[in-house]
């Protein structure tokens, strides 16, 4: 019987995961190709041989996205394209879907019990409705609860394989150095260094069976650190999902972060000590609709600035985390928060910008006056700091807001003041998240 033909529409991440739980070794299917969209420089590509398995000795092809009409053309016996990836609209899949079954194919996603792997330990997993509503200092808050505990953690971030595949198929990162040694780009720092500060310990990759086996060695819990708005790759003892009130609205309407909203056993409702009361009250309403089974916490994520004597009244420029502004839509972070409570002047780095970045900005016009800290490679590090230096030379800024999670001046010369920014985790009523992940735990096996 003739493999039935798969292509895999993604972004360099659940695309790999869907690979290998459902197409790999299976001689039902042939993937033909992946696809690639939101991350620059993974298309021209290839899923290595060693990762894909027997069935595929050369490897699988990665492909811009924007070439599927033409290798569907080309290919006129694809029989299926999967959906793989996150943080768009409904209307967006729904027209990916109408460009599909025109060309005569079929158009799936796949479910959750078909990607969703099982741990032998308890799982807890913090996801999102969309990119940047908060899941890393929630996800540092329950891993601190966790050790507090007396529980050895292990947190499991979503994929980020922006270098070399096979060498990424397994990672683990517990220090600084750990970093460096696997060439991490500023978004994987950006998500693995809070952790590494705070004393504990990231697992990674590609393979997300191999990753599993490797955490369960050393952990007492499993913690998923989701990405985008993507839904867990295990298989959770107690589902996290956080929602945004700066982006009403948006719980009910992108792809797959309305699937976590229903899937949720407890919604955080995060930016509590910025979000207008009535906002905050509609999307309670919102939740009580869609899961009314959901515990609500609401968390008021409070703003730590390092010193606002620095920005206070000064020119900025406001370099926000890259993701959550780009793809993300979010034209406010904690760093603008921070410049607009200290008085100060928000300066365009639009005229200054250099290389790459001018390509983000011409991608996604609604960016605005804020810089985001675009580094998925070497290059767009390079053109990060020529735009910051180009700034200053010009006597444009006083002062640079770094809201990234990490320390930028680890990665760039800021040859400026600076002052970080980052988004805390304070809950309005106090200890009753950790109370529902102790009866989780209490009552796990049972």
């Amino acid at each position: 019987m003739a493999r039935r033909r798969i292509v895999i529409l993604g972004a360099a991440g659940r695309d790999f995961h869907n690979f290998n739980c459902v197409y790999r070794d299976n001689e039902k299917y042939e993937v033909v190709a992946f696809t690639a969209t939101q991350i620059p420089d993974i298309d021209g590509r290839r899923y290595p041989a060693e990762l894909a398995g027997e069935l595929y000795p050369d490897g699988i092809p990665i492909i811009d996205q924007g070439d599927l009409d033409m290798l569907m053309i080309q290919n006129s016996n694809v029989d299926e394209c999967v959906f793989a990836y996150s943080d768009v609209t409904h209307q967006h899949v729904m027209q990916m879907a109408a460009q599909v079954n025109t060309r005569g194919a079929d158009f799936r996603l796949l479910g959750h019990r078909s990607t969703m792997i099982t741990s032998s330990k308890p799982v807890i997993a913090v996801c999102a409705v969309r990119t940047g509503c908060g899941k890393s200092q929630t996800t540092r808050h329950i891993a601190g609860l966790l050790r507090e505990a007396g529980l050895k953690v292990a947190s499991i971030r979503h994929p980020m394989p922006y270098g070399d595949l096979a060498e990424q198929a397994v990672q683990r990162f517990a220090t600084l150095e750990d970093l460096s040694l696997h060439h991490c780009t500023i978004e994987e720092m950006e998500e693995y260094e809070p952790h590494i500060i705070a004393g504990g310990v990231v697992f990674s990759g590609v393979d997300y069976g191999a990753i599993l086996a490797e955490a369960e060695k050393e952990a007492d819990v499993i913690l998923w650190d989701g990405g985008n708005n993507d839904t867990p790759f295990y298989k959770p003892d107690l589902h996290i999902v956080i929602v945004d009130p700066l982006r009403l609205g948006h719980e009910l309407s992108y792809y797959p972060g309305y699937d976590n909203l229903l899937m949720a056993d407890v919604v955080i409702i995060g930016k509590g000590s910025t979000a207008n009361p009535e906002t905050i009250a509609q999307l309670l309403a919102a939740i009580n609709e869609h899961n009314p089974d959901a515990h609500v916490v609401e968390d008021l994520s409070p703003i730590a600035v390092e010193d606002f004597g620095v920005i206070r009244g000064k020119r900025v420029l406001v370099i926000e985390d890259g993701p959550t502004t780009t793809h993300g839509g979010m034209a406010t972070g904690a760093g603008t928060v921070a410049a607009q409570s200290a008085g100060a002047t928000i300066i365009d780095p639009r005229p200054y910008l250099a290389g790459s970045l001018r390509d983000t900005f011409e991608k996604y016009p609604d960016i605005g006056h804020l810089l985001p800290a675009m580094g998925y490679g070497v290059e767009q590090i390079r053109d990060l700091q020529a735009t910051i230096s180009a700034m200053v030379k010009d006597d444009a800024i006083d002062a640079v807001v770094i809201g990234t999670p990490i320390d930028l001046t680890r990665i760039v010369k800021i040859p400026i003041a600076c002052v970080r920014v980052t988004y805390g985790f304070q809950e309005k009523m106090p200890s009753v998240l950790g109370g529902i992940i102790h009866n989780t735990l209490a009552n796990f096996g049972k």
